[in-house]
């Protein structure tokens, strides 16, 4: 399991944390960004996540949402679906929380230098991947073709645009989007992420493909990454919807014996499939 956190701290006590901006992105989702009283680092990995904890009302594990190149500050992006998490959208700039963490293991970045990186999203997915484009982006010497496919549900519910149009206009970073229901400003793919797989060529032996979004989507994305000839140890995804208390005591998150908290979120499908953890997806 990877750990890290404060110096001498048990990795039951939360560390207290100010919300320092608060963005909202879409009808029921919003940009939090934290900075700890204690002045220090979270020092994460993209694809690892935190306890939040709303005092007085309860905890829950988000997936952490900014690049650890982002300093003094990390950010968490957050849809409003449950008593903590609207308790947290009710929350306003100063207002205090608790954070546990970085807890799991995130994307293998140092197994990336030099390879492509196809990147898909789909909804809220963008979330967590967000922190590991932005980490590519901040060191893009590092690797080659940068390819993020983006699906959202409909074109009034695309996630973090301003996001999005950054990357769209970078000379590096090719960015493809589709939306499963269009509207009249639409002008864009319609269908689903895997839509977008037709209108991409890559170089499978040297590509890693990164997966985050519901779990419906990940055999349809694992299909088509395999006809591109990705091999399932290079198909890696986030199985972060399925863990609650982030250290392996509750036992929510187990599969077979596979603790995704301290094992996960990210898996390769080559594990997926050795460990018998298909159910997950």
């Amino acid at each position: 399991m990877t750990k890290n956190l404060s110096e001498g701290k048990s990795l039951y006590l939360p560390r207290v944390a100010e919300i320092t901006s608060i963005e909202t992105i879409a009808q029921k989702e919003k940009l939090f960004e934290f900075k700890f009283q204690d002045s220090k680092e979270l020092g994460h990995k993209p694809g690892q996540f935190v306890e939040i904890s709303i005092f007085g009302i309860g905890e829950m594990p988000i997936s952490i949402s900014s690049s650890p190149t982002k300093k003094g500050a990390f950010e968490l992006a957050v849809r409003a679906v449950g008593d903590v998490t609207n308790a947290l959208h009710r929350l306003s700039k100063g207002a205090t929380v608790g954070i546990r963490g970085p807890f799991g293991n995130g994307f293998p970045v140092d197994e990336f230098t030099g390879k492509d990186l196809l990147f898909i999203a789909g909804g809220i997915g963008l979330f967590p991947l967000r922190s590991l484009i932005n980490y590519v982006v901040d060191n893009r010497k590092n690797f080659g073709r940068l390819i993020i496919l983006s699906g959202s549900k409909t074109a009034d519910e695309r996630m973090l645009v301003n996001e999005l149009e950054r990357w769209q206009v970078m000379e590096d970073v090719e960015l493809l989007e589709t939306v499963d229901i269009g509207n009249e400003k639409w002008g864009g793919t319609i269908g689903p992420v895997t839509t977008l797989f037709s209108q991409i060529e890559i170089i499978p032996q040297n590509t890693f493909a990164v997966t985050v979004g519901p779990p419906v989507m990940y055999k349809f994305v694992i299909g088509e990454c395999q006809k591109k000839g990705i091999p399932d140890e290079r198909i890696l995804m986030s199985l972060e919807r399925r863990m609650k208390c982030g250290v392996g005591k509750c036992g929510h998150c187990q599969i077979n014996g596979v603790y995704v908290c301290q094992e996960g979120p990210v898996f390769s499908y080559a594990r997926i499939k050795k460990d018998k953890l298909t159910e997950a997806l």
